[in-house]
C-alpha cells in the first residue's frame, strides 16, 4: 500500500477528531489555530497522515476573519502598479518586517489573498503604498485623494519656476490643475497633490530645469507613513481612515 494513501485532508481530520462541522475545522485552520506536529498550518486542504499530532490552540477561535487594509512603505526598485520591472510590493509582506500596531495582533496567510493596491507608486520611489481587502477602502483611495511627496532634485529652476509647479504646467498636452509645490530645503520638494498620473512630478520638475533623483511618498489622505521603517509594514489601525 502507498504511504501517502491513508493521507487526508486536515479539515476532514479536524472535523472527525473535535468533534466539529467541516465548515469550523475550515475556520479554525483559516484563523491560523490548528497545529500539525507543532506547527501551525492554514489550509484546510492540506494533508496529513494518522501517525501526525494535530492540536487545536487553546485560544482557538470561531469569530469571524475580517478583511484587512495594509501599509507598505515601499522600497526603490520594488513593483508598485507600473510597468514589469522590479519585484511585487506583495514580497515585502513577511512576517519578520510587520511592525505589530496593537496586542495579539495576528498575521495569517488569507490575509494576502485577493489585495487590491490604490494608489499606484513607481517603481524607483519609496514610500506609503496601500493594499486592502476592504471594498469601502478601495474605492474610498480609488476617489482621487490628495498624496503627498517628498522629491529630492538637482539643477537649477528656471525664473518662476515654483509658481509653474503650482499651476500652469501641462502633461501629455493638456493643462494640469492647482496643487501644492513648496520647498524643503535648496533640493527638496514638497508636492500635495491628488491623484497624480505615472510620471507627472518628474515631467514637471523638467519643465522648470530640474531633474528628480529620489521621490518618497508619505501621505495619502489622512494616512501618513510616520515612522514606519523602509521596507516594513503594518496593518491599519482600528479608527483609522483615509
Amino acid at each position: 500500500m502507498n504511504e501517502h494513501e491513508n493521507n487526508i485532508r486536515l479539515a476532514k481530520r479536524v472535523a472527525d477528531q473535535l468533534p466539529c462541522s467541516r465548515r469550523e475545522a475550515e475556520l479554525y485552520i483559516e484563523g491560523g489555530f490548528v497545529l500539525v506536529d507543532g506547527v501551525t498550518v492554514e489550509e484546510p486542504g492540506a494533508r496529513v497522515e494518522p501517525r501526525q499530532s494535530v492540536t487545536l490552540a487553546p485560544d482557538a477561535s470561531l469569530l469571524e476573519i475580517h478583511p484587512v487594509t495594509i501599509i507598505v512603505n515601499k522600497p526603490a526598485g520594488v513593483n508598485a502598479g507600473i510597468g514589469t520591472e522590479g519585484r511585487p510590493v506583495l514580497s515585502c509582506l513577511r512576517e519578520d518586517a510587520r511592525v505589530p500596531t496593537m496586542r495579539g495582533e495576528r498575521f495569517l496567510k488569507c490575509h494576502l489573498k485577493n489585495l487590491t493596491m490604490e494608489p499606484w507608486l513607481d517603481t524607483q520611489a519609496t514610500g506609503l503604498v496601500v493594499l486592502t481587502q476592504e471594498f469601502g477602502v478601495s474605492r474610498r483611495l480609488q476617489e482621487g485623494l490628495e498624496q503627498e511627496y517628498i522629491v529630492d532634485v538637482t539643477g537649477q529652476i528656471i525664473d518662476n519656476g515654483l509658481a509653474l509647479l503650482n499651476h500652469g504646467l501641462p502633461f501629455n498636452g493638456k493643462p494640469l490643475p492647482p496643487l501644492k509645490a513648496s520647498w524643503q530645503n535648496e533640493h527638496r520638494l514638497r508636492f500635495a497633490v491628488k491623484a497624480p498620473k505615472p510620471g507627472q512630478l518628474v515631467h514637471m520638475c523638467r519643465l522648470v530645469g530640474l531633474e528628480v533623483v529620489a521621490m518618497k511618498r508619505i501621505r495619502i489622505g489622512r494616512i501618513a507613513m510616520s515612522s514606519l521603517p523602509l521596507g516594513q509594514w503594518r496593518y491599519l489601525k482600528p479608527g483609522e481612515r483615509f
